[in-house]
């Protein structure tokens, strides 16, 4: 997985086919995008720090206003 902008990351999240998960373990916040039941996306937040993760062909899933 790459590092991704938080918008694109949104785009990923906001798509009505994409399906999305939230996990909190104290300090440390996961959100993992799955699209068709495969990892695209992740949001890692631990404590003030926030990471986007994408798989490398992330731009495929992404909704035609983002990809211009």
């Amino acid at each position: 997985m790459k590092l991704i902008m938080k918008t694109e990351f949104d785009n990923l999240r906001l798509n009505d086919k994409h399906e999305y998960e939230n996990d909190s373990n104290g300090d440390k916040q996961t959100v993992k995008i799955y699209c068709d039941d495969k990892l695209i996306a992740k949001k890692l937040q631990i404590k003030k720090s926030i990471r986007y993760f994408a798989i490398k062909e992330y731009k495929d899933y992404l909704t035609e206003e983002e990809s211009r």
